[in-house]
């Protein structure tokens, strides 16, 4: 896959949300598994039950190593593989008491990411052949916002920004306090001249006005294909596009065709179908 290594800040990341998940789950103690002799040694497997795209390894594993830091995991197959149903993704050995209690709150992580990186690789499987990129955006489940951006580029997409700290991205009711798109970016431009602005428009008029401004890209807002393609044209390669806004399965393909560099979608996070995973003891 390629993908880049975890930062500093992006382990921190994950250990506070592993950290939160088994709080929240263990509370006072595992009832459950302290009320039998669990102490003895066991190995699991967990089984895909349907196709996807793996995402989520760390959180998984840190979850067993925050209970016993000698469990041993090996994994079949790496962050970013597709998944075929019934597939062994990974076998567990090590304290018994220890890996039923990490056991869901290790498949949630797994299941929900995983779920984010299958749904990403969809939509990118479907723009194939096109110069568009997909993007994801700050729709995001709490505590899970960088786990999330992690699955989309597991999936094959690209980050938007992580947050509203490190990109500017000023949307309708920005331009409405600022009263014009060019007043709202230039206001921007001269506090922050180094950090990436994308400004957001609803129109052939806004577009031409931010044309004239020194934004870095400029998100187009529910336009319609044909007022995507104008864009386009308009634009004729002066600035970065995004389109934004109602992004199915089945526009998606035809709205990559009309040109724009970027497309953004809300649901490959917000809209979080899991993915179907299972542990099994080996006796």
């Amino acid at each position: 896959m390629g993908l880049p290594n975890h930062s500093k800040d992006a382990l921190k990341a994950i250990n506070s949300a592993v950290n939160t998940a088994l709080e929240e789950d263990i509370g006072t103690g595992d009832v459950t598994a302290a009320s039998f002799n669990n102490n003895e040694m066991a190995s699991a497997k967990v089984i895909s039950r349907e196709e996807a795209v793996l995402c989520g390894q760390n959180w998984f594993g840190l979850t067993f190593h925050k209970l016993d830091p000698s469990i041993v995991i090996n994994w079949e197959l790496n962050d970013g593989d597709k998944l075929e149903k019934d597939a062994t993704v990974c076998s567990l050995s090590g304290n018994a008491q220890a890996i039923l209690t990490g056991e869901r709150t290790a498949l949630n992580f797994l299941q929900t990411v995983s779920g984010t990186a299958t749904k990403t690789k969809i939509y990118v499987d479907l723009i194939s052949g096109t110069n568009a990129q997909i993007l994801d955006t700050r729709k995001t489940l709490p505590g899970m916002r960088y786990a999330q951006k992690y699955a989309v580029r597991c999936g094959g997409g690209e980050n938007h920004r992580m947050g509203l700290y490190d990109a500017i991205l000023i949307k309708e009711n920005h331009i409405a306090t600022a009263g014009s798109v060019s007043k709202a970016v230039n206001e921007a431009k001269q506090k922050y001249p180094t950090i990436k602005l994308e400004v957001e428009v609803e129109n052939a008029k806004q577009l031409k006005e931010a044309l004239q401004t020194q934004t870095d890209v400029i998100l187009l807002d529910n336009f319609s294909l044909s007022e995507l393609e104008k864009a386009v044209a308009t634009t004729d390669g002066k600035k970065k596009l995004e389109a934004s806004g109602n992004m199915t399965l089945e526009n998606i393909r035809e709205v990559a065709k009309t040109g724009v560099d970027y497309i953004s979608i809300g649901a490959i996070t917000k809209h979080v179908q899991a993915i179907d995973f299972s542990m099994r003891f080996i006796s």
